[in-house]
C-alpha cells in the first residue's frame, strides 16, 4: 500500500460512523427510493437531457451552453477515471461490512464522485448562463451528491473533492460561456 493507500485508509477510517449514520436511510422505502432516483439521474440521463432542451429553450445560447456542458463532461470523465486509478480507494460497502448497498455501483472504486463532479459542473454552468434553472438544478445536484454517501456507495470525502472539481471546471466552463 502507497502513501495515496495510507492515507486514504485513515480516511476510510474516520469517515465510517458518519457513512454508517447516513447509509442508514436506505433502511427507509420513501429514502432508498428518492436517492436511488437522484442517483440514477446523475448517471447522465438528466444531464444529457438538459444539454438537449437548453438550445432549444434559450436558442443559440442554450447551444454554446450545451457545447460548452458537452466539453465540460469529456473534460470531467478523463479526470476522475484519472485520479480512480491513481488513488483506487474501495468503496464503503466494500471496506465495512455495517454499509449497505442500496444500489450497483458503476465501477469499483469510489474517490472522487463522479457523479458529483458532473452535477456541480453542470449545475454551476447552466445557472451561470440561466439563473432561473437554480430553483431545480441546485436541489438535484445536491440530491445527486447526497444520494452517494446513502446508498453506500461513496465516503463523505470522496463527495467533497468531487464537488470542488465540479465547481473548477464548472467555473472554468462558465468563463466560456
Amino acid at each position: 500500500m502507497g502513501i495515496h493507500g495510507s492515507l486514504l485508509a485513515r480516511f476510510d477510517h474516520a469517515e465510517y460512523r458518519l457513512c454508517r449514520h447516513l447509509n442508514r436511510g436506505v433502511e427507509h422505502a420513501w429514502v432508498r427510493v428518492l436517492f436511488k432516483t437522484a442517483s440514477r439521474l446523475g448517471d447522465g440521463v438528466i444531464w444529457y437531457a438538459l444539454m438537449l432542451v437548453l438550445p432549444l429553450i434559450y436558442g443559440s445560447q442554450g447551444m454554446k451552453v450545451a457545447l460548452v456542458m458537452l466539453g465540460t463532461s469529456a473534460v470531467n470523465l478523463a479526470t476522475y477515471k484519472f485520479l480512480k486509478r491513481t488513488f483506487v480507494r474501495e468503496r464503503p460497502f466494500i471496506r465495512h461490512a455495517g454499509i449497505s448497498l442500496a444500489q450497483a455501483p458503476l465501477d469499483r472504486y469510489s474517490f472522487p464522485s463522479g457523479h458529483t463532479l458532473h452535477a456541480v459542473a453542470f449545475t454551476w454552468q447552466a445557472c451561470a448562463a440561466f439563473p432561473e434553472l437554480g430553483f431545480a438544478l441546485i436541489p438535484l445536484a445536491a440530491a445527486i451528491a447526497a444520494s452517494r454517501v446513502i446508498l453506500g456507495l461513496h465516503y463523505p470525502t470522496d463527495v467533497v473533492v468531487g464537488a470542488l472539481l465540479g465547481v473548477i471546471s464548472g467555473s472554468l466552463g462558465a468563463a466560456l460561456i
